[in-house]
Order: C-alpha cells, then sequence, then structure tokens
C-alpha cells in the first residue's frame, strides 16, 4: 500500500485486519505508517514493494504524483510482476488513468482506477464507496479486497470511467456544500436554531452526507480535515478541465470552484471542505 495519508491509513488497515496478507507499505513521511507498522505491515522502498506484490494500492494526493509512481522513469509497473494488479485510490485524470491502464496491459499487469467517496469517516468505518474503470476479469479479482473498506463498489466501465465518476461526485457534493452554507447563513439572520433543523431535515429530500455528516461539525465550527480542501480543489480542476474538454458549461461547479481557491488562499487549504462556511 502506497499513501497512508487521511484515508490511505485505515483502508489499509481494514484490509490488513479482515484479509490478514502480509502488507507492504510506502509513505513520504515514515511516522504516518506507524499504527499500520503496529499492525503487522512491513516498510519498503516504492521499487520493493512494486517487484514482491500481487496487489498494489495507491492513495496518492495529485495526478502528478500518480505519473511519477507509475509510469515515470522509474515507475512501479515497469517492476510489477505480470499477472499482478495496480488499484489506484486516488482522485486523478481520467486520460492519466487511460494511460496507465495501456502501460500496464503492456507489462502483462492488470489495472483499475479506483476512486472513493466518503471522506474520512467512510475510511475510518470501512464504508468508503469505490468508483472503478478497468476489465471486469479484474476487477472481479480486487473485489473482495475492496469489500474489506468499501460499503459498495461498482465497476463503471472501462479504463478512466471510475475517475469520470469521481468527478460526476465532486461537481454533486461541491454545490451542495455552497448550499448548506447559504442555510447556515440564512438561519443565523433568521434567528433559526441550526441544530433541530440538521437533524430533521436529514429525513427529508434535502438529507445528504454532507448535511448528516458534515453540518453538525459546521456546527461546532470543527474545521478540520476529512478531506483537504486543496484536494477539493484539484479534484474540481479535474472535472472543469473534462467539461471543457466535452464542450459543456458547468456553472455551479465553477462557481464552487471559485470559492473553494478563495479559501484556499486563506490560510484554508489545509482544512476540511466544511470549512467553505468561512467564506460566505
Amino acid at each position: 500500500w502506497i499513501g497512508t495519508g487521511v484515508m490511505g491509513s485505515p483502508m489499509c488497515g481494514h484490509l490488513m485486519d479482515k484479509k490478514g496478507y502480509k502488507t507492504l507499505i510506502y509513505n513520504r513521511s515514515k511516522g504516518k505508517t506507524e499504527d499500520l507498522i503496529s499492525k503487522g505491515a512491513e516498510f519498503k522502498e516504492i521499487e520493493e514493494i512494486a517487484k514482491e506484490s500481487d496487489f498494489i494500492f495507491l492513495m496518492l494526493g495529485y495526478p502528478q504524483d500518480v505519473e511519477d509512481i507509475t509510469i515515470g522513469p522509474n515507475g512501479i509497473i515497469q517492476h510489477m510482476k505480470e499477472g499482478s494488479v495496480l488499484i489506484d485510490h486516488t482522485t486523478s485524470s481520467p486520460k492519466l488513468a487511460e494511460k496507465i491502464y495501456e502501460a500496464a496491459k503492456e507489462k502483462g499487469v492488470g489495472s483499475i482506477d479506483a476512486p472513493v467517496s466518503g471522506g474520512d469517516i467512510g475510511a475510518k468505518n470501512g464504508q468508503v464507496v469505490a468508483m472503478c474503470g478497468g476489465d471486469q476479469e479484474v476487477f472481479d479479482r480486487v473485489l473482495p479486497l475492496l469489500e474489506t473498506y468499501s460499503k459498495a463498489a461498482k465497476l463503471m466501465g472501462d479504463a478512466g470511467k471510475g475517475q469520470h465518476t469521481k468527478c460526476v461526485n465532486q461537481m454533486m457534493i461541491s454545490t451542495t456544500m455552497i448550499g448548506l452554507s447559504e442555510a447556515f447563513v440564512y438561519s443565523h439572520k433568521a434567528g433559526l436554531d441550526i441544530g433541530p433543523w440538521i437533524e430533521l431535515l436529514s429525513g427529508g429530500a434535502a438529507g445528504s452526507f454532507s448535511l448528516s455528516k458534515l453540518a453538525p461539525r459546521m456546527l461546532k465550527r470543527d474545521f478540520d480535515p476529512g478531506f483537504y480542501v486543496e484536494h477539493f480543489c484539484k479534484d474540481l480542476g479535474i472535472a472543469l478541465d473534462e467539461a471543457k474538454g466535452m464542450g459543456l458549461s458547468v456553472p455551479g461547479t465553477a462557481q464552487a470552484n471559485q470559492l473553494y481557491w478563495s479559501l484556499a488562499a486563506n490560510d484554508g487549504a489545509r482544512l476540511g471542505t466544511q470549512a467553505i462556511l468561512k467564506v460566505l
């Protein structure tokens, strides 16, 4: 497992707990691997992991990180065993997912792009949703592993379709978070107690993960990250780039992107996405 941050570490932990496989791990900040090492994981360099592993999971920050590690000058695909599988949980570019798939195929390696949704809560509880792209046969092989930390995992199509699905996911979340923040401001001005309506409306048509899980944090002014603003800005940028390439106008997503970049520029890059309330 390469990348043991806020989400990667608990996801890897569930895999270890429920399957008991020998697990090799790497993270640039070795301190973030201590919990997994205490459970029996072994820290190794990336090239060693590539040569020894049957399944390699990535949970990295940015598409450039993924490209460098997978198909860069000393990328892992050239070192992976024939018949092994790469599962990339990073939210990345659909076009890059396609390039990785083709490079892996030439080496006899399977590749699944599998970004996830659910944030730190979903990762800790083993309840993320995995959106996958790739070959059905390869997906069927990795599904039992994905299920150790996912409440749902589905093959959405060929290579890149998992990443396209994540773009859709982030587009919906971005505008939902703006609406939720506006509802907080409206309620404050109207003298309306916010706590009761969070509970009440979560069971109605406005119900969502953002309302039930993030609104209580917002009410407490708890902006600690379950998902970093800087990574959300990256995700929205990918979605906007893809939309532009298809000749689409997505004004709601574009406005949300501007507001999140404003938050990032004002010392909010390492806060959670619920901190968008501070901008409004």
